[in-house]
Protein backbone atom coordinates (compact mmCIF):
# COMPACT_ATOMS: atom_id res chain seq x y z
CA UNK A 1 0.00 0.00 0.00
CA UNK A 2 1.07 3.54 -0.75
CA UNK A 3 1.41 5.53 2.49
CA UNK A 4 -1.31 8.06 0.93
CA UNK A 5 -3.24 5.42 0.45
CA UNK A 6 -3.59 4.74 4.50
CA UNK A 7 -7.08 4.78 6.07
CA UNK A 8 -7.00 2.89 8.84
CA UNK A 9 -4.19 3.63 11.71
CA UNK A 10 -3.37 1.21 15.38
CA UNK A 11 -2.25 3.09 18.25
CA UNK A 12 -0.87 0.39 20.86
CA UNK A 13 -0.73 2.28 24.51
CA UNK A 14 -2.77 4.88 25.09
CA UNK A 15 -0.52 6.95 27.87
CA UNK A 16 0.80 10.91 27.38
CA UNK A 17 2.51 9.86 24.13
CA UNK A 18 0.23 6.91 22.35
CA UNK A 19 -2.84 9.09 23.41
CA UNK A 20 -1.05 12.08 21.69
CA UNK A 21 -0.80 10.41 18.60
CA UNK A 22 -4.36 8.93 18.54
CA UNK A 23 -5.48 12.74 18.58
CA UNK A 24 -3.33 13.72 15.78
CA UNK A 25 -4.18 10.96 13.46
CA UNK A 26 -7.70 11.63 14.10
CA UNK A 27 -7.62 15.11 13.13
CA UNK A 28 -5.64 13.80 9.94
CA UNK A 29 -8.93 11.98 8.89
CA UNK A 30 -7.51 8.51 9.72
CA UNK A 31 -9.97 5.63 11.40
CA UNK A 32 -8.17 5.17 14.46
CA UNK A 33 -8.06 1.79 16.54
CA UNK A 34 -6.50 2.04 19.78
CA UNK A 35 -5.42 -0.35 22.17
CA UNK A 36 -3.82 -0.35 26.09
CA UNK A 37 -3.84 -2.64 29.05
CA UNK A 38 -4.30 -0.27 31.65
CA UNK A 39 -8.24 -0.81 33.35
CA UNK A 40 -9.26 2.93 32.70
CA UNK A 41 -6.96 3.44 29.26
CA UNK A 42 -9.92 4.09 26.97
CA UNK A 43 -11.82 7.17 29.85
CA UNK A 44 -8.06 8.49 30.15
CA UNK A 45 -7.93 8.40 26.13
CA UNK A 46 -11.19 10.01 25.29
CA UNK A 47 -10.59 12.62 28.02
CA UNK A 48 -6.47 13.53 26.50
CA UNK A 49 -8.21 13.53 22.75
CA UNK A 50 -11.47 15.62 24.21
CA UNK A 51 -8.89 18.43 25.65
CA UNK A 52 -6.57 18.19 21.66
CA UNK A 53 -9.38 18.82 20.08
CA UNK A 54 -10.11 22.38 20.48
CA UNK A 55 -5.95 23.18 19.48
CA UNK A 56 -6.31 20.69 16.51
CA UNK A 57 -9.58 22.17 15.30
CA UNK A 58 -8.24 25.57 15.36
CA UNK A 59 -5.32 24.31 13.38
CA UNK A 60 -7.23 22.86 10.75
CA UNK A 61 -9.09 19.26 10.81
CA UNK A 62 -8.95 17.17 7.61
CA UNK A 63 -12.29 16.14 5.78
CA UNK A 64 -13.93 13.64 7.71
CA UNK A 65 -11.77 14.19 10.72
CA UNK A 66 -13.62 13.27 13.59
CA UNK A 67 -13.34 12.08 17.49
CA UNK A 68 -16.42 9.29 16.37
CA UNK A 69 -13.33 7.41 14.29
CA UNK A 70 -11.79 6.44 17.45
CA UNK A 71 -12.37 2.73 18.76
CA UNK A 72 -11.05 1.39 21.71
CA UNK A 73 -10.17 -2.49 21.60
CA UNK A 74 -10.46 -5.26 23.74
CA UNK A 75 -7.01 -7.08 22.56
CA UNK A 76 -4.12 -5.95 21.40
CA UNK A 77 -4.37 -8.28 18.31
CA UNK A 78 -8.23 -6.70 17.58
CA UNK A 79 -6.28 -3.34 17.58
CA UNK A 80 -3.91 -4.34 15.14
CA UNK A 81 -5.52 -7.57 12.79
CA UNK A 82 -6.89 -4.46 10.39
CA UNK A 83 -3.88 -1.75 10.67
CA UNK A 84 -2.57 -0.23 7.60
CA UNK A 85 0.35 1.29 9.90
CA UNK A 86 0.85 0.53 13.80
CA UNK A 87 2.55 3.42 16.11
CA UNK A 88 3.64 1.85 19.50
CA UNK A 89 3.60 3.92 22.32
CA UNK A 90 4.41 1.59 25.62
CA UNK A 91 6.71 2.39 28.65
CA UNK A 92 10.10 2.89 28.28
CA UNK A 93 11.00 -0.55 29.62
CA UNK A 94 13.20 -2.96 27.14
CA UNK A 95 11.61 -5.79 27.89
CA UNK A 96 8.29 -4.29 27.50
CA UNK A 97 9.17 -3.30 23.94
CA UNK A 98 10.57 -6.11 23.40
CA UNK A 99 8.05 -7.99 23.89
CA UNK A 100 5.19 -6.05 22.91
CA UNK A 101 6.55 -5.73 19.27
CA UNK A 102 7.41 -9.03 19.36
CA UNK A 103 3.36 -9.46 19.81
CA UNK A 104 2.50 -6.56 17.33
CA UNK A 105 4.62 -7.93 14.95
CA UNK A 106 2.90 -11.47 15.13
CA UNK A 107 -0.31 -10.11 15.13
CA UNK A 108 -0.39 -7.05 12.43
CA UNK A 109 -0.54 -8.27 8.60
CA UNK A 110 2.03 -8.77 6.46
CA UNK A 111 3.94 -6.05 4.95
CA UNK A 112 2.70 -3.48 7.11
CA UNK A 113 5.23 -1.30 8.48
CA UNK A 114 5.44 -1.14 12.60
CA UNK A 115 7.26 2.20 14.40
CA UNK A 116 7.77 2.84 17.77
CA UNK A 117 7.75 5.85 19.92
CA UNK A 118 10.73 5.14 22.47
CA UNK A 119 12.44 7.80 23.39
CA UNK A 120 15.93 6.49 24.18
CA UNK A 121 16.08 2.77 22.24
CA UNK A 122 17.70 2.28 19.52
CA UNK A 123 15.59 -0.42 17.46
CA UNK A 124 18.02 -2.69 17.14
CA UNK A 125 17.92 -3.48 20.29
CA UNK A 126 13.84 -3.47 20.33
CA UNK A 127 12.92 -5.98 17.21
CA UNK A 128 15.22 -8.88 18.48
CA UNK A 129 12.07 -11.54 19.33
CA UNK A 130 10.67 -10.38 16.45
CA UNK A 131 9.77 -12.58 13.23
CA UNK A 132 9.62 -10.13 10.62
CA UNK A 133 11.78 -7.30 11.87
CA UNK A 134 12.60 -5.98 8.63
CA UNK A 135 9.21 -4.03 8.51
CA UNK A 136 9.48 -2.42 12.12
CA UNK A 137 11.26 1.42 12.49
CA UNK A 138 11.19 4.41 15.29
CA UNK A 139 9.14 7.21 15.04
CA UNK A 140 10.16 9.26 17.71
CA UNK A 141 7.79 12.00 18.23
CA UNK A 142 7.81 15.02 20.53
CA UNK A 143 5.57 15.93 23.23
CA UNK A 144 2.87 16.46 22.17
CA UNK A 145 2.49 14.24 19.33
CA UNK A 146 -0.77 16.08 17.75
CA UNK A 147 0.92 19.67 17.96
CA UNK A 148 4.78 19.37 17.34
CA UNK A 149 5.30 18.33 14.26
CA UNK A 150 8.66 16.23 14.64
CA UNK A 151 9.11 13.08 14.33
CA UNK A 152 12.22 11.37 13.58
CA UNK A 153 12.67 8.21 11.82
CA UNK A 154 15.05 5.74 11.96
CA UNK A 155 15.43 1.72 11.36
CA UNK A 156 17.62 -1.07 12.97
CA UNK A 157 20.41 -3.10 12.27
CA UNK A 158 17.90 -6.06 10.87
CA UNK A 159 15.48 -2.63 8.93
CA UNK A 160 15.07 -2.81 5.44
CA UNK A 161 15.13 0.56 3.98
CA UNK A 162 12.16 0.36 2.06
CA UNK A 163 10.33 0.67 5.49
CA UNK A 164 12.19 3.66 6.70
CA UNK A 165 11.66 5.22 3.30
CA UNK A 166 7.54 4.36 3.61
CA UNK A 167 7.54 5.63 6.97
CA UNK A 168 9.03 8.18 6.33
CA UNK A 169 6.71 9.18 3.47
CA UNK A 170 3.56 8.24 6.03
CA UNK A 171 4.89 10.80 8.38
CA UNK A 172 5.13 13.27 5.83
CA UNK A 173 1.79 12.43 4.00
CA UNK A 174 0.37 12.18 8.05
CA UNK A 175 1.01 15.94 8.42
CA UNK A 176 4.35 15.59 10.47
CA UNK A 177 7.51 17.25 9.95
CA UNK A 178 10.16 14.23 9.27
CA UNK A 179 14.03 13.69 10.32
CA UNK A 180 15.23 10.63 8.52
CA UNK A 181 18.25 10.19 10.46
CA UNK A 182 21.25 8.27 8.67
CA UNK A 183 21.61 6.05 11.55
CA UNK A 184 20.83 5.18 14.88
CA UNK A 185 21.80 7.65 17.63
CA UNK A 186 20.97 6.98 21.40
CA UNK A 187 18.30 9.21 22.21
CA UNK A 188 18.08 10.34 18.79
CA UNK A 189 18.99 13.81 17.60
CA UNK A 190 15.96 16.25 19.59
CA UNK A 191 16.38 14.47 22.85
CA UNK A 192 20.16 14.95 22.82
CA UNK A 193 20.04 18.44 22.43
CA UNK A 194 17.14 19.19 24.76
CA UNK A 195 18.78 16.77 27.12
CA UNK A 196 21.61 19.19 27.27
CA UNK A 197 19.76 21.85 28.41
CA UNK A 198 17.86 19.88 31.15
CA UNK A 199 21.20 18.69 32.66
CA UNK A 200 22.73 21.89 33.03
CA UNK A 201 19.25 23.67 34.91
CA UNK A 202 19.78 20.51 37.44
CA UNK A 203 23.11 21.49 38.20
CA UNK A 204 22.35 25.01 38.64
CA UNK A 205 19.09 24.19 40.29
CA UNK A 206 21.56 21.51 43.08
CA UNK A 207 24.23 24.35 43.19
CA UNK A 208 21.54 26.97 43.92
CA UNK A 209 22.69 28.78 40.78
CA UNK A 210 19.28 29.76 39.73
CA UNK A 211 15.93 28.98 40.31
CA UNK A 212 13.28 26.87 38.71
CA UNK A 213 11.69 30.01 37.16
CA UNK A 214 14.90 31.86 36.18
CA UNK A 215 16.42 28.66 33.94
CA UNK A 216 12.81 28.56 32.54
CA UNK A 217 12.44 32.56 31.77
CA UNK A 218 16.28 32.27 30.30
CA UNK A 219 15.04 30.29 27.28
CA UNK A 220 11.76 31.35 26.72
CA UNK A 221 12.92 35.23 26.87
CA UNK A 222 16.45 34.65 25.60
CA UNK A 223 17.58 31.94 23.07
CA UNK A 224 14.15 30.37 22.63
CA UNK A 225 12.86 32.99 21.10
CA UNK A 226 15.09 32.24 18.20
CA UNK A 227 15.11 28.81 17.49
CA UNK A 228 12.00 28.26 16.27
CA UNK A 229 13.29 29.72 13.05
CA UNK A 230 17.26 29.34 12.82
CA UNK A 231 17.91 26.76 15.31
CA UNK A 232 21.12 26.66 17.05
CA UNK A 233 23.71 25.83 14.48
CA UNK A 234 22.50 29.26 12.53
CA UNK A 235 21.83 31.34 15.64
CA UNK A 236 25.53 30.86 16.10
CA UNK A 237 26.17 31.32 12.08
CA UNK A 238 24.45 35.04 13.37
CA UNK A 239 26.44 35.39 15.71
CA UNK A 240 29.49 35.49 13.73
CA UNK A 241 28.15 38.88 11.37
CA UNK A 242 29.88 39.14 8.23
CA UNK A 243 31.87 36.45 8.63
CA UNK A 244 29.33 34.35 9.81
CA UNK A 245 30.00 30.44 11.47
CA UNK A 246 33.81 30.82 10.72
CA UNK A 247 34.42 34.04 12.03
CA UNK A 248 32.33 33.18 15.18
CA UNK A 249 34.04 29.60 15.70
CA UNK A 250 37.64 31.68 15.37
CA UNK A 251 36.67 34.37 17.63
CA UNK A 252 34.67 32.28 20.43
CA UNK A 253 35.72 29.55 19.86
CA UNK A 254 38.66 29.34 23.07
CA UNK A 255 35.55 30.18 25.44
CA UNK A 256 34.23 26.27 24.47
CA UNK A 257 36.99 25.54 26.73
CA UNK A 258 35.44 27.25 30.21
CA UNK A 259 33.55 25.92 32.73
CA UNK A 260 30.25 26.92 31.40
CA UNK A 261 28.66 23.15 30.89
CA UNK A 262 29.24 20.15 33.17
CA UNK A 263 27.15 17.54 30.86
CA UNK A 264 26.98 14.56 33.60
CA UNK A 265 24.15 14.57 35.05
CA UNK A 266 23.77 15.91 38.95
CA UNK A 267 23.32 13.26 41.36
CA UNK A 268 19.11 13.02 42.17
CA UNK A 269 18.81 13.23 45.35
CA UNK A 270 15.99 14.04 47.49
CA UNK A 271 16.91 17.55 47.89
CA UNK A 272 17.21 18.08 44.10
CA UNK A 273 13.88 16.74 43.41
CA UNK A 274 11.94 18.81 46.11
CA UNK A 275 13.60 21.95 45.09
CA UNK A 276 12.76 21.33 41.14
CA UNK A 277 9.18 19.94 42.39
CA UNK A 278 8.74 23.11 44.65
CA UNK A 279 10.42 25.51 41.92
CA UNK A 280 7.80 23.96 39.32
CA UNK A 281 4.60 24.57 41.56
CA UNK A 282 5.72 27.99 42.22
CA UNK A 283 6.39 28.76 38.35
CA UNK A 284 2.64 27.17 37.57
CA UNK A 285 1.21 29.69 39.78
CA UNK A 286 -1.54 28.12 40.77
CA UNK A 287 -2.35 26.75 37.78
CA UNK A 288 -3.31 23.12 36.98
CA UNK A 289 -1.59 20.75 34.62
CA UNK A 290 -4.92 20.90 32.10
CA UNK A 291 -4.72 24.98 32.07
CA UNK A 292 -0.87 24.65 31.56
CA UNK A 293 -1.61 22.30 28.43
CA UNK A 294 -4.17 24.28 27.18
CA UNK A 295 -1.82 27.65 27.91
CA UNK A 296 1.13 25.69 26.07
CA UNK A 297 -0.74 24.46 23.14
CA UNK A 298 -2.59 28.05 21.94
CA UNK A 299 1.09 29.75 22.29
CA UNK A 300 2.73 26.92 20.18
CA UNK A 301 -0.10 26.93 17.79
CA UNK A 302 0.64 31.06 17.72
CA UNK A 303 4.32 30.29 17.19
CA UNK A 304 4.01 27.81 14.12
CA UNK A 305 1.29 30.23 12.92
CA UNK A 306 4.31 33.25 13.45
CA UNK A 307 6.88 31.42 11.82
CA UNK A 308 5.04 29.76 8.90
CA UNK A 309 4.33 33.98 7.85
CA UNK A 310 7.57 34.69 8.21
CA UNK A 311 8.49 31.71 5.77
CA UNK A 312 5.83 32.42 3.11
CA UNK A 313 7.09 36.05 2.59
CA UNK A 314 10.69 35.38 2.70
Amino acid sequence: MEPADVRRVACVGAGVIGGGWVAHFLAKGYEVTAWDPAPDAEARLRRLVDAAWPALTELGLAPGASVDNLTVADTLETAVRDAEFVQESAPEDLDIKRDLLARIDAATPAGVVVSSSTSGYGMTEMQTECATPQRLVVGHPFNPPYLIPLVEVVGGERTRPWAVRWAAEFFEVAGKSVITMDREVPGFIANRLQEAIWREALHMVANGEATVEQIDASITEGPGLRWPLLGPCLTFHLAGGEGGMAHMLDHFGPSLKSPWTRLEAPELTEELRDRMVRGCEDAAGGRSIAELVAERDRAVIAVMRAIEEVRRKS
